[in-house]
């Protein structure tokens, strides 16, 4: 599950992480105020406006609407109601939504952090992710703060050893994150003095927030450097393990299912497996590795998946039906494979529930195939032969894929 940035920042925050101090808005008349406020608890003179939804690249992404930036500076109190008026309520376009964008819900007005001073201000990369070769939590950080990592990692590839930008930190599960190691982080980025004693307790903060709240990622870019020395995180983006949600309340009341694709939500109350994708065939199979066979499978015959659906071990009529009515909501589906292992669930059961759903559903007018193996798998070609019904049965995979390139062509 995604979290916006300001409530990452909220539960760095709770950890003892230093922050880019910050408050929600979802009008141009709380955005004035929430800039007021802050102004007079930080002393800031100017402020950070930020679109507020799950992707990232909004510094460089543009609202449809107006042309605006995702992410903009106010200089002034007076600006910051029309520069919000921009934002709010846009379709937010950057390299990761897509051409069709994202709708602007709510905007973050931040304070200043880039103020002059002794010194620069300089930006960092730092990041706590599982390591799923390893299987060890991985500190990545990089002094190239602030830019596209992607772009820094497709550049390492070209470095020799010893000039790479990314490094890695392994954490030792036996032990957890040492003191030496984020010393050794905080020595590798240059820093020293007050700054090198701030990126320590950064670092130990941070590390202790992705554990403490069951994350698979928590992506600080940038963490910055001030001109005063401090260490803060301008940025966060975090995802949490679903599979530890019922152990974390807090975190999953900060869903916002606005930000998600509304058949992935819709699966979801059906207790399906559903990943919306963009090709013309869906599937419904049961169980995470046939449905990954069952794709390939589908781009051998000359198709493209269009969705990733596993309805369990345990499927039944009602089961199938929901499942059925998730992949017609796509209207770039032109056929529906349904490939089913009779292992926990019964073939002729799955079989009885197809015909009972399309009965139900009615007027589903392209081609479905129906693989059953397994138990009772004779007995659930003939229900699905002599339903009467406009569903192509197989029994092989080979026979599934033929008649999948059949049913395209």
């Amino acid at each position: 599950m995604n979290i916006h940035e300001y409530q990452a920042k909220e539960t760095l925050k709770g950890y003892g992480v230093s922050i880019q101090e910050a408050i929600l808005a979802n009008s141009p008349e709380e955005a004035e105020e929430a800039a007021k406020k802050l102004s007079a608890e930080t002393g800031t003179s100017w402020w950070v406006i930020k679109a507020q939804i799950h992707a990232g690249g909004r510094g460089k992404g543009k609202i449809k609407e107006t042309g605006s930036n995702g992410v903009v500076l106010a200089k002034s109190l007076e600006e910051v109601a029309p520069k919000v008026k921009d934002i709010l309520g846009g379709t937010l376009v950057t390299h990761q939504t897509g051409e069709e964008g994202k709708k602007v819900n709510s905007v973050l007005i931040a304070q200043d952090v880039y103020y002059p001073g002794d010194s620069e201000p300089e930006e960092y990369y730092v990041s706590v992710l599982l390591d799923r070769q390893t299987g060890r939590n991985t500190i990545m950080y990089s002094t190239e703060g602030g830019m596209d990592i992607e772009a820094v990692a497709e550049e390492d590839k070209k470095r020799p050893e010893g000039e790479k930008k990314i490094l890695f930190e392994e954490i030792d599960p036996r032990v957890g994150i040492q003191g030496f190691q984020a010393r050794k982080i905080a020595f590798n980025l240059g820093l020293s003095g007050q700054a090198f004693k701030q990126m320590v307790k950064f670092v130990m903060a941070l590390y202790k927030a992705y554990e403490g709240t069951d994350s698979s990622l928590f992506e600080i870019n940038p963490v910055l450097k001030t001109s005063d020395d401090k260490i803060i995180a301008v940025d966060s983006k975090v995802n949490i393990d679903d599979n530890a949600l019922y152990r974390q309340k807090a975190l999953a009341d900060m869903r916002d299912i606005r930000e998600e694709d509304p058949t992935e939500v819709e699966a979801g109350k059906y207790h399906l497996n559903y990943v919306k994708l963009d090709g013309n065939v869906g599937c419904m199979v049961n169980g995470a590795g046939l449905a990954m066979a069952t794709m390939d499978m589908i781009k051998l015959s000359g198709g493209d998946p269009a969705n990733f659906l596993d309805v369990g071990g345990a499927a039944n009529a009602e089961t199938v039906e929901n499942g059925f009515r998730i992949i017609l909501k796509d209207p770039n589906v032109k056929a529906i494979l349904i490939n089913v292992f009779g292992g926990i669930v019964r073939c002729d059961r799955v079989a009885k529930g197809v015909v009972e759903a399309y009965k139900n559903i009615g007027n589903i007018d392209i081609p479905i195939i129906v693989r059953l193996q397994g138990t009772n798998a004779e007995e659930a070609k003939e229900i699905i032969d002599e339903s009467g019904l406009e569903v192509m049965s197989a029994i092989l995979l080979k026979d599934a894929a033929e008649k999948v390139k059949e049913a395209l062509a």
